[in-house]
Formats: C-alpha cells, structure tokens, sequence
C-alpha cells in the first residue's frame, strides 16, 4: 500500500545521553530515520537531551528540541507544533519508556497523535516477561522454565521451584541492568533485590540458566501486508550466560546448520508476525542447544536496536531507513534496495564475506570494578570488521580496539602462565579471546577448551590453525625468506605486518618492504547486499588479501578524514559528530570525501554519508594502503579525537599532507616541556611542571614544585591514569603503575592549584582571525576532569578581566602554534589569576555541545578553514543563546556497584546531556552549585 498521506508531520524520540547498554547506535537509527521522513516531504521534530549527536542537528531534523526527556518536555512540544504521529522505536529503551508513560497520562489521545513503527499492545507484550513468556507458549514457541516475581517472597518461591544455576532478567530494562547469572543459593538474595530496584515496574522473571547454550540474533523487518525478511543472522561466539553487547558476535552464523537457520528463521517470522499490529524493524534472540539444536526463545525488540546498526553496517542494508519509511505506510516491495538501486526492499541481503563485532571495555576507569562478564552489560563501545574469512575479520577486530594489539596474539602481551590462563577461561572477562588463544598456543587440548569456555570447536580449530600459522613463521630468518604462497596465505588470515615482525623479531619496516617487493598489497572489494548478484552503487569497501580490486579511484580531488574508532569513556559520539560536519564541509567545497572508521554505531560509517567509506581499522598498515590508493590532497586529523591525532606523527614521517595544524605544531601541544617554554616565552602563567622518565626523577620534580600535584601520562586523552598526589609515597605508585601500563610515555608532574576555578575555550583560527566559539566555566573546582564537570555557557562568575586574560591567550597560543582550525585551551583561575592548564589543537569534547548551544555549525566552518577554501570573515557567525545552556555528565556507575565513584582528574562519565536556564536563580543551577561546593570538603 502507498504511503499514508495524513501523515505530515512525526516526532521522532531520541535516546538521550550515551550510557552503557545505550550508546551511539541510537544516533544512527534516528538520523537515518529523520533523513528517511523527510525524503518523503514529512516535516520531521525531534527531541533529544545529547547534545553530542549528529540527529540533534539542523542537518537531520526540521525542528529540535533539545529538552530532558520526560513527559513535560513532549507536551511542550505538542502545545508548540502540529504533530500527526510519534515514531518511538529509534530511541532505545528510554524512548519506548516515554512512550508508554505518555499514553498512559493520555498524552498521544489527548493531542490526537498517532502512534506508528508499533503499538503499545506489542511494547507490553516485550517488555512485560510475563506476558512475554505466555505469548510464546501460545504461539508453540519453547522457553526456559520461569517465574515472575514482584516481591523478594516471590522471588525466593520460585527460586526452590526452578533450582540453581537461574537468571534474573529485570522487566523494562536496558543493557541487561539489573539482570544476573546466579549459580549459588547464598549469593541470590542480593541479586534479586538489585533486580527488582532496577526495573520500574519491581518486576523480575526469574528463568532456569541455560548454560552452554548457543546465542543467535536476527534482524528482522515487516511491513503492513505481514512480509517479513530476515536482514542478517548474527552468532555470538560465547555461549549464553554474556550479555550479547559484551559477546563477540559473528555473521553469518558459522556454526548453524541449515536445518537449525530454517527453524531459528520460521520461529522468528511467527513470533514477530504475533505481535500484531506492528510494522519496522525487530530483533529476536535464540538459545539453541548444540548438542540437540533444540531452540528456545530469549527475547524479541519490537524497535531498532544495537544489533540493528551492526546489522545494517554488515549487510550494508539500511534497516533505520526502510523501518521509518514502512513507519508511514510503505510495503516492503514498493521501497527500492538503497545498494543496487534496481532492486527492491523486500529481500534477504547475502554475505560474502564475514564480520566480526568485538566489544571495547573501560575497565580502566573503574579500579576495583568487578571484570567478570554475565547478563549486565559492561562495555563501553564496538568495533567490526570485514575479511574473507573468519580468521581475517577477527584478526581486523583485535587491531581495531585501541588496546595497543596488533591482531590476535603474537605480540608482547601474550601469557605463558598456565594456571593464570586457565583461570582466565573459567572467569570470562574482556581479554577472554586473547587467553583462548594463549592456551591453545600451550596445546591445552580442544576437548578441555570446549568444556571450560563453551565455544563452539570450530571456533577453536580456527584460533588454532592461526597458532600452527606461527609455528611456521617463526622458521624463517628474515621476512625475505617467506615464499609468496605462505605470505599470501598468513596475510589472508589477518595477520599484520607487526605480528610478523615480532614473530621473526625484526622490524615491521622489513616485513611491508618484503611484502611489497613480493606484490602482496591489499585490495578493497564492495559491501554490496547480494555478492555481486547484481550491480551495487556504493561506496562501501573493506580489504583483503585477492586478485581483484573493486575500489577504484577517482580523478576528483580527495580528503580523507580519520574516525575516532571504538566509543569509550574519554572518547565517544562527540567525535563522530565532528566526523560527519567535516565530510559534509568536505563535499560542499568540492572535493571527494572518504571515510576511514571501523565503528558500527556511527553516523559517519552510514554507507551514503561520505563519497567513500572504507570500513577498516584507525590502524597504520590499513591506514597507509588506502592512501597509496587513492593519493589524497590530504588527511584530517583533528576531528577524530586522539585516535587520530597519535597517527599525526606517522603521517607527517611519510611525507603525507596533514589538513589544518601541521604535526610539528600539534607536537608542541603535547609536548609539555616545550609547551610550557612557550607559554613562558609568551609571558602566559602556568602551573609548575616537570616531565620526567623514571621514579626517581618524578620525586626530584615533586620536592621541587612541592605537593598536591598532578600526576600524568603524556599523550592521552579523558585523564587517562591521572591523579592528583599529596605525598612521596602516593607519586611513586601513581608513576610506576603509568610506567606498567605506558612504557613509552613520560610522566608528567603539574603544581596542582587548590581551591581554583576551571573554564576551557573552543576557537578557530585561520591564520590570521580567531573566533572564539565559547567559554565554559565548570561549576566543580578545579581537579575534577573537565568531561566530569557540570559547565555553564557562558560563564557565570569570572570577571571581566580573567575574560579578556583567556582571550587574549587564547589569539597568542592559536598565532605561536600555528593553528589552522580548532583549538581548545583549559585555565585555571585562581585569585583572578589566569593560568593555561593546556592546549589540544583538535575537537573537543566540548565542541558539538557549544555548536548546539549557540545554533551555529562550527564544525563546518572550522573544516572549511583547515581546507584553506574558506577564512573566518567568509562567514555570518551569529551566535543565539537566551540564558545559559549547562553540559551535565552522565554516569553508569549502577553497571559498577563497587567502585570509587568519587570524581577527580580521570574522566569516569560514559556521555552527557544539555538543558537550558533563563537566569542563575534557576532552582537546578542552584542544586548543581551546591553540590560542587562539597568537593572542597572531599
């Protein structure tokens, strides 16, 4: 059926600040779904408290709202517009829960809004375990043995009933929150009173553990007309027992039988068509025995889910934007496949190659955090990865983390202990892959392996057939000496040139030279929905080791923007948003924009946003094959965090254009020693400092400056391992764990000043103007990590003069370093004394939420000065902010119930929202100031 035409207007519900369970994939979906309504001429309104997204943004949406998400906020917006319907299944959980809050107030009837995408009836079914668990009894569908309850007595009846091991699956929850594995009697009190505080309803269903079963989920879209089509099937590679967001997760199934993929495929067709009066996208989760394949039901999503952004960068299939469009209407066949442009949407898409999604943990962030995985989940970000092979997408998946590997093994951090490996596979935690394979490469046997960890043999035999590769290896002398078939062959299984290097123990240098010398170079082939069935128009490559090459270069001018990779604490939305406005400012110049990302939940990594995508590793070996490809102008580096920035130094070593500020003014930056010359040289106060090498050094530094002071590494990004130290002994530890984890990086000791206040600016400069974009002045005193810290714009208490002190250091920094583009400088101001903490010549953190304030894109200015198409006084900057707009952290301590969770200068917040104030008598101002003031008694 066509369209329904009475819908004009949608409200679309976004999903708030980044939290874990909840993060960037929300971003995607509702940016897809905007641009998708409004393709169709639907004026489209949004409502989000996240500043840091790309769907808060002029570009995506008609009308924002940047509001906290609650009830009062929605009826606002309805006095205010005309709204037709609401589309709630983009937002996650916290949308879903709006939803039903709104309707049960009678909102949506009172406002004559209709709601579409889903209806309540199938929310309730879902979301409800209850009703869950008896609709798929209904339907013949198997479940686990269970019971709700909604009180402890409850809870403890139907523990004796059922019998340990048992889950607890929390109704109306995110992430897993609240939920747990429990495999004794004495530990299930406590867990099921977490369970029942953390749903909203006090609601838990309490399920016989499946343990040692298979975990599958599928991507599934219906239309109106009941069509129903399967967009991937995806295979956690740890049994159940992990959450899926903490699993390493496979497509296409690898290990499922044909007989098993048609059952799991039937089941999830009846159980989505029982849901009734529901159209768009839906994820479905199976428990399979492997010994019987006998299947039960775990779950369904009536909404786009995480799964949802993996599967739709997997497939290449955009689930977001078909989903809104049979939102409004549209039948599956009358919508055309966004890829081919020939055929239409009602079909199954066909891999033909494999991807890998590998979770990214903080735990770093949470000293005395409990790193054992179960049902709540505890990472922090994603990352995927496109091979040939199995071997070859996991391989990618490793050197895609950040976490300092170069693939799966053979590298430093290998282990040798038996018994700590061991232990290590019983007790799952965030390096369980890398010790699977340290056991293996000790001839653990297979049967041993299987019985511990659960995973499939298959996947063991893979994992060990990459041990067997290395055993040959590391019989030859010299790179020279591998024979092309067998470089070929560990090249196809991932293996990167660092790898090797470590194995022959020589350079990584000598390896890519023999490999070059031997023609083995990497070559991209198309994400095309069909394996090349049918013709593909777009441009969504990823590498692998073959004959043929499908990425070919254009004669357009080129510039390539770097990703910021995997989402983390220090590290996350924030920087995909610069992404995004730098390739749009890109393209409007002209040039050719190409993307380099390997994070799923972006918006940046979205098959048409760039001219070109390359979904590989932010890793040097991928990194520099694309550039000899495609011989860009250039390469931006400032827009993608510190992941990017760290590949400055290469780039500039390799005779490669950086965009914007060179890396010889970014190393002034970072390099302490000679930054603070500078700013002495500039007549600009400091705090004391030192940078220094060893223990004994740090204390020199220390006895000099004399304490408090603050202790950190170089190089890093969201206070990575800083803290502040009040004595010999504290200093000592603090360097020799940084030393431990960072070998390569100096320390550096800072005068810590007590009792100041910290403001940061974000500005342009192009060379010869300087706009300032903002000054923030963080409500917590100084020694709170600035990403920690509640911040006004514009400030509220600094003094005209301390202002017009941090202009004019900011105009002088921007002129002695040479910046082209942004720059963002920290103060701290003590006794009206202006002091530059320092300077990061790049995005910040704080830039997207400034440019959101002040309804002015930034971004794309600051992209167009880098280019050096445009200056500043091109521009009509008009700045429109009424009151103060304040940048509040989010936290998701509830995931770490142990922890320290009093805040200092490591950043510990996972995202963060905005909310507007007329004046500083606002009653939530007031609560924010007088919380900071205790953290001068702390």
């Amino acid at each position: 059926m066509p369209k329904n035409t009475a819908i004009k207007s949608v409200l679309i519900i976004g999903s708030g600040p980044i939290i874990i369970g909840q993060a960037c994939e929300f971003d995607y979906s509702g940016t897809q779904a905007s641009r998708s309504l409004r393709e169709e001429g639907i004026e489209v309104t949004l409502i989000n408290s996240n500043p840091a997204t790309i769907m808060t943004d002029p570009v995506t949406a008609d009308h924002i709202y940047l509001l906290p998400l609650n009830v009062e906020s929605i009826i606002q917006i309805l006095e205010e517009r005309q709204i037709d319907a609401v589309l709630p299944t983009m937002g996650g959980q916290t949308a879903l829960n709006l939803c039903i809050e709104a309707a049960e107030q009678g909102v949506w009837e009172k406002y004559n809004v209709q709601l579409i995408g889903v209806d309540l009836a199938a929310i309730e079914l879902t979301e409800n375990r209850e009703s869950f668990r008896q609709l798929m009894i209904d339907i013949g569908m198997q479940v686990a043995p269970s019971h709700i309850a909604n009180s402890f007595l409850e809870g403890m009846e139907a523990a004796q009933k059922i019998g340990f091991p048992l889950v607890i699956r929390p109704s109306y929850t995110l992430g897993g929150s609240g939920g747990g594995l429990v495999y004794l009697e004495e530990d299930f009190g406590e867990a099921l009173r977490q369970g029942l505080n953390a749903s909203p309803t006090h609601e838990v269903l309490v399920e016989k553990a499946v343990l040692g079963w298979k975990e599958y989920e599928l991507e599934l879209l219906r239309d109106n007309n009941d069509n129903v089509i399967i967009i991937c099937t995806v295979e956690n590679i740890d049994p159940m027992g992990i959450h899926t967001g903490d699993s390493i997760t496979v497509a296409p199934a690898m290990t499922l039988s044909d007989t098993g993929y048609q059952q799991m495929r039937n089941d999830a067709i009846r159980m989505m068509r029982s849901l009734g009066n529901f159209c768009g996208g839906c994820n479905v989760q199976f428990a399979q025995n492997p010994d019987t394949e006998e299947l039960i039901a775990v779950e369904i999503n009536p909404r786009v889910s995480r799964s949802s952004a993996l599967a739709s960068k997997a497939t290449g299939y955009p689930i977001a934007k078909i989903a809104a469009k049979l939102a409004i209407g549209y039948t599956l066949d009358e919508l055309s496949n966004q890829i081919t442009k020939s055929t239409s949407a009602l079909f199954e898409p066909t891999l033909d190659y494999v991807i890998v999604k590998m979770p990214r943990w903080n735990f770093d962030k949470f000293p005395g955090a409990d790193h054992t995985l179960g049902l709540q989940m505890k990472s922090v970000g994603e990352v995927m990865a496109i091979g040939r092979s199995f071997q070859e997408a996991l391989q990618k998946a490793c050197q895609s983390q950040e976490n300092s590997r170069s693939g799966l093994g053979a590298d430093i951090k290998e282990w040798i202990r038996t018994e700590d490996i061991m232990e290590r596979l019983v007790k799952v935690s965030d390096d369980r892959i890398y010790r699977l394979k340290d056991a293996i490469r000790l001839g653990i046997p297979e049967k041993t392996l299987k019985k511990l960890t659960g995973i499939d043999p298959w996947y063991i035999r893979q994992i060990k057939e990459l041990c067997k590769y290395e055993e040959e290896i590391i019989r030859f002398n010299v790179p020279d000496d591998i024979p092309y078939d067998f470089f070929m062959t560990i090249k196809q299984a991932g293996y990167s040139d660092a790898q090797i290097a470590w194995l022959l123990r020589v350079k990584e240098e000598e390896v890519t030279k023999a490999r070059y010398k031997l023609g083995i170079r990497r070559v991209y082939k198309q994400v095309d929905t069909c394996a090349a069935e049918f013709d593909a128009r777009t441009s969504y490559f990823y590498s692998t080791f073959d004959e043929e090459n499908e990425s070919i270069p254009s004669d357009k001018p080129k510039v390539i923007v770097l990703g910021s990779g995997p989402n983390r604490i220090g590290q996350g939305i924030e920087f995909d948003y610069c992404c995004v406005h730098g390739l749009l400012a890109i393209k409007e110049v002209g040039y050719e924009a190409i993307m380099i990302n390997c994070n799923p939940e972006t918006v940046s990594t979205d098959f048409d946003m760039a001219d070109k995508l390359y979904f590989e590793p932010i890793f040097w070996e991928h990194l520099i094959e694309i550039i000899e490809l495609e011989k860009p102008l250039g390469v931006i580096v400032q827009l993608g965090g510190q992941t990017a920035l760290k590949l400055a130094e290469k780039l500039h070593k390799h005779g490669i254009k950086i965009i914007g500020t060179d890396f010889k003014s970014m190393d002034m930056a970072e390099d302490r020693e000679y930054f603070s010359d500078l700013l002495k040289s500039l007549n600009i106060p400091y705090p004391e400092y030192g940078a220094a090498d060893d223990t004994d050094e740090a204390l020199d530094i220390a006895a000099r400056i004399s304490y408090p002071v603050l202790v950190r590494p170089s190089y890093v990004l969201g206070g990575q391992r800083m803290k502040i130290v009040i004595n010999d002994k504290e200093l000592e530890q603090s360097v020799l764990n940084i030393f431990k984890h960072m070998p390569d990086n100096k320390v550096l000791i800072d005068q810590f000043l007590e009792r100041a206040k910290e403001a940061e600016i974000d500005a342009i400069f192009d060379g010869d103007d300087i706009h300032i974009m903002g000054i923030m002045e963080h409500i917590e005193p100084a020694g709170i990590h600035s990403g920690d810290s509640n911040a006004l714009l514009p400030t509220y208490s600094l003094s005209d003069k301390a202002l017009e002190s941090m202009k004019e250091y900011a105009y002088q920094l921007a002129v002695a370093l040479n910046i082209r583009g942004l720059i963002n400088i920290q103060f701290a101001i003590k006794d009206d004394k202006v002091y530059v903490i320092e300077a990061n010549p790049r995005a910040s953190r704080t830039t997207p939420f400034i440019a959101k304030a002040y309804g002015v894109p930034f971004l794309n200015i600051a992209t167009k000065v880098m280019l050096g198409t445009h200056k500043l006084k091109d521009f009509k900057i008009e700045p429109h902010l009424t009151g103060y707009a304040i940048k509040e952290p989010v936290f998701s301590f509830n995931k770490f119930p142990k922890v320290d969770k009093r805040l200092g200068p490591e950043m510990k917040s996972t995202g963060e929202s905005i909310r507007f104030i007329k004046d500083l008598k606002d009653p939530h101002f007031r609560e924010l100031e007088r919380n900071a003031a205790m953290f001068l008694y702390q």
